[in-house]
């Protein structure tokens, strides 16, 4: 999957791929247009000429950020606050809600699970994506497991923290909830449907879409003799909820979410989503309307600011690169935009200037998706300028290894309640499907499913990012501190290197072709290899 505008990462067994996104309204401003909040953001040094600007145009300001450097407007006429030459971008803020209190349980619990010699889980073998990076007991398991010190952010739709395969490592008192739910689109057509509790507004230790607790078990669920074990499973899980249960993922929240994780410590982030509602994101593109290109300039120029106030101060970002099978650096057309609100995609021309974000930002480590026979996975997007590392996502239709009846897809938790209002249980809770696998293991049990994507590949970087946090980070505040560009040149240092295909052009016998561009020590499909964990739990500083 790929929570992408929606979600960015999972390709689920059953149809997940999901995104992220920042949305606004499309078309020309009409003087009969009801007044909304806006995120204006301006120039440095801007910020009272873009204050003066917004109130000339009728508009009031109701907050602002200094750290990154925005207002939020109430207006009506968006572009006439636009025209200021103070002004960098504009964009709608969605009703996301506010930033979740801090849950009543103020100390993180821990694993609970002895420091004893490495053993595998229950379900460890079928684990062919722990095996391929070596986070398995002979190898990563027995030098290094990460640290409840490490403080892995997860980015997503939430993060299931009872689930039992979770909550040993779940942080409750540092996770957050950054959106509310919103049951309807603005034309009246479903989103997230009913909302489950006061204000539509999830506590911060529910996922009701599964995408982000996949992704966290991937990264750290313990080794506690039950299901699957993570890559870190000793670090501490931290819920960054910035995606509603529709899988969106708009700006303000994303940003809050990167802003509340460097103020509070977190040492490294997963990001397995784009920022909705554009897949691509054009500062200039003469075939968008004078609002769109505002919006996209803002969510570039949003994105940018979090993405560095986040990096310099020692967050290391990890970003699934997308799962359209597409060269992000030849792209010619968009079909896919603006995903929100429903129906108003339509086809656009773009070229190599116009970005998917996170992924193709500076600062962020963007992670392609292998199957388990070691090709690319052909839903996976690449670049030579834009793959910085691969790592196992999955790859159903990859016969390159025999498996002997285990699914070429990757296994981790889920939540029930999930897997209930899916259909995926029968009503004693037995699965109904062999992409779900329920292990019970001294009266307690747990649920898993297989998907895949890139949003499955990245979590598998973040994980050996927090081994190498946990080897070499120094206590700071919240917990290690790791300058992010040490511990970029250690996952690359680490990683196996893995050349292109040849010929060059690989055939997928789907009649669909792609073409791998660079060397061995960094090429489009794999960037500078295949992460390895049992390398990385070796390797001198």
């Amino acid at each position: 999957m790929y929570a992408r505008g929606r979600l960015a990462g999972a390709i689920m067994s059953i149809t997940l791929l999901g995104g992220l996104g920042a949305a606004g309204l499309p078309g020309a401003a009409s003087a009969s247009e009801p007044a909304q909040n806006y995120l204006v953001f301006y120039k440095d040094g801007g910020k009272d000429a873009a204050q003066r600007a917004a109130e000339a145009a009728g508009g009031t300001v109701q907050g602002r950020d200094d750290k990154l450097g925005y207002l939020v407007v109430r207006a009506s006429d968006p572009e006439r606050i636009g025209a200021d030459p103070s002004v960098v971008g504009v964009t709608l803020d969605r009703p996301i809600g506010k930033t979740a209190d801090a849950p009543a349980t103020s100390a993180p619990r821990r694993a609970k699970h002895p420091r004893t010699a490495p053993v595998g889980d229950p379900l460890s073998d079928r684990q062919w994506d722990m095996k391929m990076i070596g986070a398995t007991p002979a190898g990563s398991y027995a030098k290094a497991r990460g640290s409840h010190k490490v403080l892995v952010g997860v980015i997503d739709t939430g993060i299931d923290g009872d689930h039992p395969d979770i909550a040993p490592n779940f942080n409750r008192a540092l996770s957050r909830n950054f959106v509310a739910d919103q049951p309807t689109d603005e034309n009246g057509k479903q989103l997230d449907g009913p909302c489950e509790h006061k204000g539509c507004k999830d506590p911060a230790d529910v996922d009701d879409d599964g995408h982000g607790t996949h992704v966290a078990s991937t990264i750290g669920s313990p080794i506690n003799g039950l299901g699957v074990s993570g890559v870190a499973p000793d670090v501490s899980l931290v819920n960054l909820r910035a995606g509603t249960d529709s899988g969106f993922f708009f700006l303000k929240p994303t940003m809050d979410a990167l802003e509340y994780a460097a103020d509070v410590g977190v040492d490294v982030v997963n990001m397995s989503f784009y920022v909705d509602p554009w897949t691509f994101n054009c500062a200039n593109n003469p075939s968008n309307t004078n609002r769109e290109l505002l919006e996209q300039r803002a969510i570039l120029e949003g994105m940018r600011r979090a993405v560095k106030y986040a990096h310099t101060r020692g967050v290391t970002l990890v970003s699934a690169i997308g799962n359209e099978g597409l060269d992000l650096g030849k792209v010619k057309t968009d079909t896919s935009s603006p995903d929100f609100p429903k129906g108003a995609e339509k086809t656009r021309s773009i070229d190599n200037t116009c970005l998917n974000v996170p992924a193709e930002l500076d600062g962020v480590i963007s992670v392609s998706s292998v199957g388990p026979g070691g090709r690319k996975a052909p839903y996976s997007d690449y670049g030579v300028e834009q793959t910085d590392i691969a790592a196992p996502g999955g790859d159903m239709f990859d016969a390159g290894t025999d498996l002997k009846g285990v699914s070429r897809e990757i296994l981790a938790a889920a939540p029930e309640n999930v897997l209930r209002a899916k259909g995926l249980l029968f009503a004693n809770g037995k699965p109904k499907t062999s992409s779900v696998i329920r292990d019970c293991q001294g009266g307690k049990c747990a649920y898993y499913q297989y998907l895949e994507g890139t949003s499955m590949a990245a979590p598998h970087v973040t994980g050996v990012a927090a081994l190498i946090i946990g080897r070499f980070g120094k206590p700071g505040k919240g917990g290690l501190q790791m300058d992010p560009a040490q511990v970029e040149r250690l996952l690359y240092a680490t990683a196996t290197p893995k050349g292109c295909p040849a010929p060059r052009t690989y055939s997928y016998g789907t009649g669909e072709s792609q073409v791998c561009e660079g060397p061995t020590a960094k090429n489009g499909f794999f960037g500078h290899g295949v992460v390895d964990a049992a390398r990385a739990a070796a390797v001198a500083p």
